[in-house]
């Protein structure tokens, strides 16, 4: 997208993609499944050979309930953090003209490293149950304010909102807690595309409605 768009969703409250959020920390130490210190942590023996990579198609609602359940879902035990958001940053712009602002959104969706090692020692995972899938009411006044050729044809915003899961094992105790979650996924498919690939991301809880 160029400065033009980036303006335009400015105007309807999108911050995220002028400004990304710094990376954040993993959720407030009165979760559980996230302890304020933690003993030394050894790498996990992936139980797959590779993470999948996002679906291709050239549906953009499909594409961007893939995409949002790869962002959010993640398990300590299985993969490394990078391993994560590597298969979103591949789902990317194949150009690479947004390469690196979606990898610094990215980044914002993830814990530390150091939280990260935290909560692999209490074998945590993530996961996301979707409640809504739909294209914001203010994405078309982005639309309308974007000049010519200032958009990909066939771009297309879609706002999800549901419930991230976190769950783990404090000593001998499951634990688990849940929290509503929304962001926006901003995604090119055809004509530009072959197949859908995504562009940005909103902050986090900071979606286009």
């Amino acid at each position: 997208m160029t400065l033009g768009v980036v303006a335009a969703l400015v105007g309807v409250g999108l911050y995220g993609l002028v400004l990304a959020p710094s990376p954040n920390a993993v959720t407030p130490t009165n979760d559980p499944t996230t302890p304020a210190s933690a003993p030394g942590v050894s790498t996990p023996a992936p139980s797959h050979s590779a993470l999948p990579a996002i679906v291709s198609t050239t549906d953009a609602e499909a594409f961007a309930r893939d995409a949002a359940d790869a962002l959010i879902t993640w398990d300590t035990t299985e993969f490394e953090l990078t391993d994560y958001a590597q298969v979103i940053v591949d789902a990317g712009d194949p150009s690479g003209f947004e390469t690196a602002a979606l990898a610094s959104d990215v980044r914002s969706y993830f814990p530390t490293a150091d939280a990260w090692a935290q909560l692999r020692t209490y074998a945590t995972r993530q996961w996301l149950t979707i409640d809504d899938i739909y294209v914001p009411a203010s994405w078309d006044v982005a639309l309308a304010q974007a000049a010519e050729g200032d958009m990909l044809p066939g771009t297309v915003a879609y706002t999800i909102s549901g419930t991230r899961h976190r769950a783990g094992t404090v000593g001998t105790d499951a634990q688990k807690t849940s929290r509503p979650i929304a962001f926006t996924l901003f995604i090119a498919c055809e004509p530009s595309f072959d197949e859908c690939h995504l562009l940005r991301l909103s902050e986090v809880d900071n979606p286009l409605r």
